[in-house]
């Protein structure tokens, strides 16, 4: 074993490994195998026997045409291994795997990336970041998943920097800074390949950070371009030239208050490659105090469509104009195909924090329908759908400059500012034709505060206490039809839910919940048909591959995120969860497979 010091600078292809702990001979060839293209990054949802792309498709769908695990045996599924991430860095587990050539790329808490055999689990080899003292990251230190490309793999770091190694050995062959850790910002989220560029964003938008997308050449991590999303500040467009984000509407910001604005993009994005564009949400505001900044706040909350070869916004829809409520915009925007009006559309789906699902026309970002899918909101009775903008009802927290003493009104809101669904993702089934979102029933008490602006530090103004709405559960597994706002069912949980979603072909829905279980339910009815318990919360992305003729499953367990850390009164309910650090692959029982086959053969025969 060995372990080796970082000897080179930002931006440069260094030759000597950074943390990397190597674990044998044979895995330190510096030759590639087979190279990642943006080809089959592209084509990821077609394909079965990997999954080179966030959400197993750069369109967001999380959806597997892999049928061979079903309603009739999931019941068979069993652990085929099981890998610990080890030490005491446990934590929140958010984590997506990724899968190459028999090989498992998974990142997790506290920075860190493992490469696995994909048979049988043994680690190959594996790398843990330095963090220096003094990051802040804002919800637990997380990672959500890397990014492959040609011989790299490439991921980011709590201390707001990218890093790229060899996937074949875990030689660090690049890294570069993002921005400032010591200004609040972070990075959490997986980075995307699209367009042959690495696609990143920004997390710390509770420190009044400026959110901005970044696409850089993935081989080398140097810049292409630079897109701030927050009006009035400046970026780069391919070839250096320097370009200022426009406020298309206009006075969205009042004096210089947009030098602190927020927007962070810290959720990553989608992409289609057909109309080359890249598809990312943006962040809050800051501070929460809305009445410090006031205007529609461009463009935070909102959902933008940028060229990928240039970095211009083409188009952008605002879900919560001058958000009072820290409800955010940054959900995922999934890209699918519905009939509108007699005709095909392309369009987009995205579930907001603010408890409202908008499917928008991602050529252009009409709005196409909207419609609440928790069963409260409070702070608006609906979306106009002339101008998509939301009717509200008034029930926004207090000016504290109005008021006796230290804060404003406080108001109750539904959902609380922990979102209708938060960063977890949805699912769209080809099958089926709907949505399956993790949802949560919970409110708040929200009100504001007076605050200055302080460099790293939390820039809120607002003080707030979550509480859920109903005595039996908070989490509610939904699906949901997008182009009438049905709910076709729902799957409740005594606990929030924050795990993403995966549908397949075989009609399944697999999710995991805090109490520690993987569970499959059938995609038209929601009715259970196998469980099982990872002993720690689980708050990972499952993933599904085909691999020597067998199709596996593999998610990570291990509890943690923003609900331990933000939730308030729902801290009761999850006090006695455990935390981990496991990545799980499951496949079919051998035995089980057969004993199913003989049954259906039996019953086919007594029919």
């Amino acid at each position: 074993m060995k372990s080796h010091s970082l000897t080179g600078g930002f931006g440069r292809r260094l030759a000597a490994p950074v943390t990397a702990l190597l674990v044998s001979a044979a895995y330190m060839s510096t030759a590639s195998a087979a190279g990642v293209t943006q080809k089959m990054i592209d084509n990821d949802f077609n394909t079965v026997d990997d999954v080179v792309a966030y959400h197993m498709d750069p369109k967001g769908t999380r959806y597997s045409k892999l049928d061979r695990i079903n309603r009739d045996n999931v019941q068979y599924m069993t652990p085929a291994w099981a890998f610990s991430f080890g030490d005491e860095l446990q934590r929140g587990q958010e984590s997506q795997p990724l899968i190459h050539d028999g090989v498992i790329y998974v990142t997790g808490s506290y920075s860190r990336l493992w490469a696995l055999d994909a048979r049988t689990g043994q680690l190959k080899w594996s790398y843990k970041h330095r963090l220096p003292k003094g990051i802040s990251p804002c919800c637990d230190v997380v990672n959500r998943g890397a990014a492959l490309y040609k011989d790299l793999v490439i991921f980011g770091t709590l201390d707001a920097q990218l890093v790229a190694l060899d996937k074949e050995s875990g030689r660090p062959v690049w890294r570069e800074k993002i921005a400032d850790y010591k200004a609040g910002y972070s990075y959490t989220a997986a980075p995307m390949i699209a367009g042959d560029k690495l696609i990143t964003g920004v997390s710390g938008g509770e420190f009044g950070v400026v959110g901005r997308i970044t696409a850089r050449n993935p081989e080398t991590g140097e810049m292409i371009w630079d897109r701030p999303v927050i009006a009035n500040h400046e970026g780069t467009l391919p070839g250096g030239k320097k370009d200022v984000t426009k406020d298309r509407k206009g006075g969205t910001w009042e004096g210089e208050t947009w030098k602190t604005g927020g927007g962070a993009t810290w959720l990553g994005g989608t992409y289609d490659p057909e109309l080359g564009l890249l598809y990312m949400g943006t962040g809050n505001p800051a501070p929460w105090n809305a009445y410090a900044r006031p205007g529609d706040n461009l463009y935070t909350t909102s959902r933008l469509a940028i060229d990928i070869e240039t970095g211009k916004i083409k188009w952008h829809y605002q879900t919560t104009p001058n958000d009072h409520w820290d409800f955010d915009g940054v959900n995922e925007v999934v890209l699918f195909d519905m009939e509108h009006k007699g005709k095909k559309v392309k369009a987009a789906g995205t579930a907001d924090r603010n408890g409202f699902f908008y499917v928008l026309n991602r050529e252009n970002g009409d709005l196409l329908n909207a419609f609440p899918f928790v069963d409260e909101v409070s702070w608006a009775s609906g979306i106009d759908m002339k101008t998509g903008r939301p009717i509200e009802t008034g029930n926004r927290p207090g000016n504290p400059a109005e008021m006796e003493g230290d804060k404003g009104e406080s108001v109750v809101a539904r959902p609380s500012f922990l979102g209708g669904k938060n960063w977890n993702h949805v699912s769209y089934s080809h099958s089926t034709g709907l949505f399956y979102i993790p949802s949560n029933e919970w409110e708040m008490d929200i009100w504001n505060e007076p605050i200055t602006y302080r460099r790293g530090s939390a820039f809120l103004g607002a003080g707030f206490t979550i509480r859920p709405v109903n005595e039996n559960y908070v989490g509610v597994l939904r699906a949901v039809d997008p182009k009438n706002g049905k709910e076709v069912w729902r799957a409740e949980n005594r606990t929030p839910l924050w795990s993403s979603v995966m549908t397949t072909a075989g009609g399944l829905v697999f999710y995991g919940t805090p109490e520690g279980f993987v569970k499959a339910v059938d995609d038209k009815t929601g009715k259970e048909l196998w469980s099982f318990n990872t002993g720690s919360g689980v708050v990972g992305q499952p993933v599904t591959w085909e691999m020597d003729g067998e199709q596996y499953v593999s998610i990570v367990s291990g509890w943690g995120g923003a609900v331990p850390l933000w939730g308030g009164d729902i801290g009761p309910l999850v006090r006695d969860v455990s935390q981990g650090g496991m990545l799980w692959t499951f496949k079919l029982s051998k035995i089980a497979e057969k004993m199913a086959a003989k049954q259906q053969q039996t019953e086919l025969a007594a029919q």
